[in-house]
């Protein structure tokens, strides 16, 4: 082979080797799920035991979020500084403590520093783990980063059983300190196989449009695409917020929570039969809408999804008293929902390269953070109101907004983001093989 061939030939990719970081990398994500999945089932307990107001106790879920999120950028910076496993084991240290303080709690305060604990580790984890699966896949990033987020969406579904049984028969202190010890050794035994990929085992997408350079955080941010996407982000991750934390809350509101569905092979009471549905739908949307997303683009994709969770929320609005609709309705919520997690982070590698990607959508994955802002509001909006519909009615506009912009704003801003990346800076490698290669 001449060495004009050689430097021509695309790079020699592992698949074995990828494939090995995206189930590591889901594992670690299935022990952190339970922190910000579970939540739900603890909050009629917590506020049974002590008497606290509901939009107090959920104020630590909102905590959590915001630590988790706001943390991101930071936890960027060193995940490119000391690598994947460092970080996923230093954050399966802080899964594992999180929930050991909320055993012992007994003060709102108590709670509040758990919760903030809890969004260090889960954050370290969830960054590093979406980090390495975009900079692995290039090619597939709508694939891999939907695997690997699917295993936070849908790993709380296995054990959301055992957790409910845990707090009834010995109670929710007992169910935080047990389960927060079995997930934090899970990550923390996992983190030691994970690693980055050189520049030689990776290879780009030719289906989606992708930027040939790598951008900076600053100069990704001084994007007009960068600020779309994180108003976009927010206008869809605040109603799968809203559902996550207070699903419990509208079940037992709407007087659906305790109701035996009767499935012939099983009977359940409804909230966490949708609980463990959810889950499941959860975590099929990520990878489901990622390779979608790796098929016909990432804006299309978003139109069909948000448009699907915005009629969702509303169908589950109005016909949600309805035990086997709230069951049906909840799991089409969570399907939609999903995919924003994988969607949005293969459009940042996509649009601004992954040499800095996880600085970059750090920054942009603090738009969840925002949206859990809205979690409280939500219940003092439904106590304002008398009704959960008002709520759920003001996110699902928000979601077909999302679905509009994808069209109309996200398609032509993205396609001359790449145009004019392409001619600033044609010859910058991207993701190891050269942009001439690519032409």
């Amino acid at each position: 082979m001449s060495e004009a061939t050689a430097a021509a030939a695309p790079p020699t990719v592992s698949n074995s080797k990828r494939w090995t970081q995206i189930v590591v990398g889901v594992i670690c994500m299935i022990a952190t799920a339970n922190i910000q999945y579970a939540w739900t089932l603890f909050v009629p307990e917590i506020q049974q035991t002590f008497g606290w107001e509901r939009a107090s106790i959920q104020f630590a879920f909102t905590i959590f979020v915001l630590v988790q999120t706001w943390l991101t950028p930071i936890e960027g910076y060193f995940i490119d500084k000391y690598g994947p496993r460092f970080m996923v084991a230093t954050g399966a240290v802080f899964i594992g403590l999180a929930w050991v303080l909320n055993s012992y709690a007994t003060s709102l305060m108590g709670f509040y520093v758990g919760a903030a604990v809890g969004g260090v580790g889960v954050g370290c984890i969830y960054a590093t783990c979406i980090n390495n699966a975009l900079k692995w896949f290039p090619d597939r990033r709508g694939l891999a980063v939907g695997l690997t987020a699917g295993g936070y969406g849908a790993g709380s579904a296995a054990t959301i059983l055992p957790i409910a049984a845990m707090i009834e028969t010995a109670g929710f202190q007992q169910a935080f300190f047990t389960f927060g010890i079995i997930q934090g050794l899970l990550a923390f035994c996992a983190a030691w196989f994970l690693r980055s990929p050189e520049k030689s085992e990776v290879r780009s997408s030719h289906k989606v449009n992708q930027t040939r350079r790598d951008y900076t955080l600053k100069e990704a941010m001084s994007t007009k695409l960068f600020w779309l996407m994180f108003l976009m982000f927010i206008c869809v991750v605040t109603g799968g917020m809203m559902a996550v934390a207070q699903l419990g809350v509208i079940a037992q509101d709407l007087g659906v929570k305790n109701f035996s569905v009767n499935l012939y092979f099983i009977t359940m009471a409804a909230l966490p039969l949708a609980l463990m549905l959810d889950r499941v739908m959860n975590g099929i949307s990520r990878p489901l809408f990622g390779w979608i997303s790796d098929q016909i683009g990432r804006e299309k994709t978003m139109l069909i999804a948000f448009t699907l969770e915005g009629l969702g929320i509303i169908a589950l609005g109005y016909f949600g008293s309805n035990p086997y609709a709230f069951l049906i309705l909840s799991g089409v919520v969570f399907l939609a929902w999903g995919e924003v997690y994988s969607l949005f982070s293969a459009l940042a590698g996509d649009a601004f390269g992954t040499k800095h990607i996880g600085k970059i959508y750090g920054v942009l994955y603090c738009a969840k953070g925002i949206g859990a802002l809205f979690v409280p509001v939500g219940n003092l909006l439904m106590e304002a109101t008398g009704t959960w519909s008002s709520v759920l009615y003001t996110v699902a506009a928000m979601d077909l907004f999302a679905a509009f912009l994808a069209i109309v704003a996200l398609r032509p801003v993205l396609a001359a983001h790449v145009a004019r990346s392409t001619l600033a800076k044609p010859d910058v490698a991207l993701d190891g093989e050269p942009a001439l290669a690519r032409a």
